[in-house]
């Protein structure tokens, strides 16, 4: 059951003067400078015709998405309180609902039996109190008591504009009404930290509840810190998680934590990581350290390598829950800070990943679509295929949102791939690079072209003479694993509407099978 909050469609303030705002600023391109007036508004101070206003614009733009969790209005961004709870699955994300900025974040909250298909909760967290008073930045959830305990970090700000983080408590209960605690949980900043100081992830771990934190040092290195509780309430600052991964970035933010039998995953994202060939090509990372599970006694965590998460253009603040079923599953935002993009001039930005369920795999963690998304699966199209120097279209289908499977066999040569949402001047195309070993998305013809200062291209290594590729195509979005999720590309792509051809090709010799199925979607 979902609890809409009362109020937000009250008009509290007129709005003819925010109505003119928005539509001056939507009606340029290149959007103007947000005043801070303009950003720190929430939703309570909107009247029903700025939000239907708004709503309109975004409405009319030609890439929203057809079976990812966007937003209705405004900007989409860190995926939180990702739970298993009452016989559903909750998530909330960070939300500015009055244009595509951050702003004063909101959470909203949507729900789902089957991953599939999400049931519109409303907001969540309206940041209301003093604790909160500049936004309601991002958390976890975690349930006890027939409860699911709602923790985040609340931003606020003095006259002179600097910065205090406070860690605060919401709880849900089964009818869906969300209450905050009355004061935040974790008031102070230990000695030695910037006000970089956010995101909790709170589990239990040996009858005792940990939180994870990102932090920034003063020296401006990135760090986790823990706190120990033994009700939830009462959190003792027990110290930074001990990495062989420090001095690399400047914050981590939104860590995670998943234990697997006898081994530890902790997942975070480092701001500041200067590329190493392949790597660290977007204005900011995600990723993952494989070891020992931690010794929250001391904080020692040994481990392995920094791998990230994901191949793609666009991909960060990823969080976990785990299911009845033990599974452990993964959304991400399919976005990055610091950029802008096509939709901006819609009012709107960003969208959640699809589901994905963990494995751990010798040292590395496995991503696959979860099988729930097979309900999406309509009209089918399959073929076989020989290529022998050639490009060969697919014949038949001419869908802009679908799923494709695609093997390829007995490869040779130097190069074989695919090319998706093709037309006569656009194509986002994914290939083998035999020669190089690599495996290469070139959305450099993909539509709209943005970001590009942090390149065309992305890349990781590959070798073998089989490949296997899932991909899901949303309307401005393709996701691509490979090898059942020993990889996985994920990015946003803003391509015109009749660009909706799919080809194969090879300079050599390969067999393809390939099964495409055009997307049952509501809206």
């Amino acid at each position: 059951m979902c609890y809409k909050i009362e109020g937000i469609s009250i008009m509290l303030v007129p709005s003819i003067l925010y109505l003119k705002i928005i539509k001056d600023i939507l009606r340029r391109n290149n959007m103007k400078e947000w005043t801070r007036e303009e950003r720190y508004r929430t939703i309570l101070e909107a009247s029903n015709e700025e939000i239907t206003e708004l709503k309109k614009i975004v409405d009319s733009c030609p890439y929203r998405q057809k079976f990812h969790i966007q937003p209705t209005t405004g900007l989409l961004n860190d995926p939180n309180g990702f739970s298993y709870y009452n016989g559903e699955y909750h998530l909330f994300y960070q939300w500015f609902p009055l244009g595509p900025v951050h702003g004063i974040k909101h959470w909203y909250h949507v729900s789902s039996k089957d991953l599939v298909n999400w049931n519109d909760c409303g907001v969540g967290i309206i940041p209301t109190e003093y604790f909160e008073s500049h936004g309601a930045f991002s958390g976890s959830g975690i349930v006890e008591n027939n409860k699911l305990y709602l923790f985040y970090t609340g931003n606020t700000r003095n006259e002179q504009w600097v910065r205090h983080p406070y860690q605060c408590l919401a709880i849900m209960n089964s009818n869906g009404e969300i209450i905050k605690n009355n004061e935040a949980i974790i008031k102070e900043l230990p000695q030695g930290y910037t006000d970089n100081f956010r995101d909790p992830k709170v589990f239990k771990d040996n009858n005792k509840y940990y939180c994870l934190i990102g932090a920034e040092k003063e020296e401006n290195l990135g760090t986790i810190v823990y706190y120990e509780s033994d009700n939830l309430l009462e959190w003792n600052f027990k110290g930074e998680l001990k990495t062989d991964f420090f001095g690399n970035g400047f914050m981590w933010e939104c860590p995670d934590y998943l234990k697997f039998e006898n081994k530890g995953v902790l997942i975070f994202s480092p701001q500041g990581l200067e590329a190493e060939g392949d790597k660290y090509e977007n204005i900011f990372q995600a990723g993952y350290l494989i070891g020992d599970k931690i010794d929250f006694s001391n904080g020692e965590f040994k481990h392995g390598e920094f791998n990230e998460l994901d191949r793609g253009f666009d991909f960060y603040a990823p969080q976990t829950t785990e299911d009845e079923e033990g599974r452990k599953i993964l959304i991400g935002w399919m976005g990055l800070p610091e950029i802008d993009y096509p939709t901006d001039k819609n009012g709107w930005a960003h969208c959640l990943t699809i589901p994905r369920e963990l494995e751990l795999k010798g040292e590395k963690l496995i991503q696959k679509p979860v099988k729930e998304l097979e309900l999406l699966r309509g009209e089918k199209i399959q073929g076989a295929y020989i290529l022998s120097n050639e490009e060969k279209d697919i014949d038949g289908f001419n869908e802009k949102v679908y799923e494709l499977i695609c093997n390829f066999n007995n490869i040779t040569g130097r190069y074989v791939g695919i090319k998706l949402r093709k037309g006569i001047d656009s194509e986002t195309v994914f290939y083998y690079d035999i020669e190089n070993k690599k495996l290469v998305l070139d959305r450099s013809k993909s539509g709209e072209v943005f970001a590009t200062e942090y390149g065309t291209e992305r890349k990781c290594r590959y070798d073998g003479n089989n490949l296997k590729l899932q991909i899901f195509v949303d309307t401005s979005s393709i996701e691509i694993f490979v090898n059942d999720g020993e990889e996985v590309f994920t990015s946003r792509i803003f391509t015109k509407d009749e660009s909706n051809g799919v080809s194969i090709f090879a300079d050599d010799y390969v067999e393809i099978d390939i099964n495409i199925w055009a997307i049952n979607y509501n809206n």
